[in-house]
């Protein structure tokens, strides 16, 4: 039998508090107080909301566990010659295209080999960028990913709006299962 206590050393366990779990299960916080100290009886589909929130966060690794935080970009204004530069240097595949904290582009090896033909030295990123790389949130399960990295070299991940991080196929392979 699930108790009250079960579902609050669970959500303890899963490292949410009372309100975070409250919001992401649909229910006030007050109401899942009074089932943690047992003060009331919850109809079945509360408790298997709060399971179900539960569960998915006891077992996911999330994207923002396994993302890096410093992100290298290159402006599309700047040349081309520079995100070349970049991707040597710091010996990274790709790199997203921002102008003011939005993402533009991006540049990939692959982007830069199918430019060979011009001289990157004149040309600007924004002349041979391809499209932003997908983005997701810093509080979705790493299962998401392996259908992007199907079609895409690099994810962003975001937080309220804005880019905190990125996720290479390398950073994937790093996370702990």
């Amino acid at each position: 039998m699930i108790s009250g206590k079960y579902m609050k050393e669970l959500r303890e366990s899963a490292g949410i508090s009372q309100i975070e779990l409250a919001g992401l299960a649909n229910i006030s916080q007050a109401h899942i107080a009074k089932i943690e100290t047992e003060k009331v009886n919850p109809r079945l589909s509360t408790v298997n909301s709060i399971l179900q929130v539960l569960q998915k966060r006891s077992k996911s690794v999330l994207c923002r566990d396994i993302m890096t935080k410093k992100i290298i970009s290159v402006k599309p204004e700047e040349n081309a010659k520079k995100a070349v530069r970049l991707i040597k240097s710091f010996d990274i595949s790709q790199l997203p295209v921002m102008k003011r904290g939005v993402v533009v582009g991006s540049v990939s090896e692959g982007t830069v080999i199918k430019h060979l033909d011009k001289n990157l030295a004149y040309v600007n990123v924004s002349e041979i960028m391809d499209a932003p790389f997908p983005m997701v949130s810093e509080e979705d399960p790493v299962e998401i990913l392996s259908d992007l990295f199907e079609f895409h070299s690099s994810v962003l991940v975001n937080m309220k709006g804005k880019v905190s991080g990125i996720i290479t196929k390398f950073d994937l392979l790093g996370a702990k299962r």
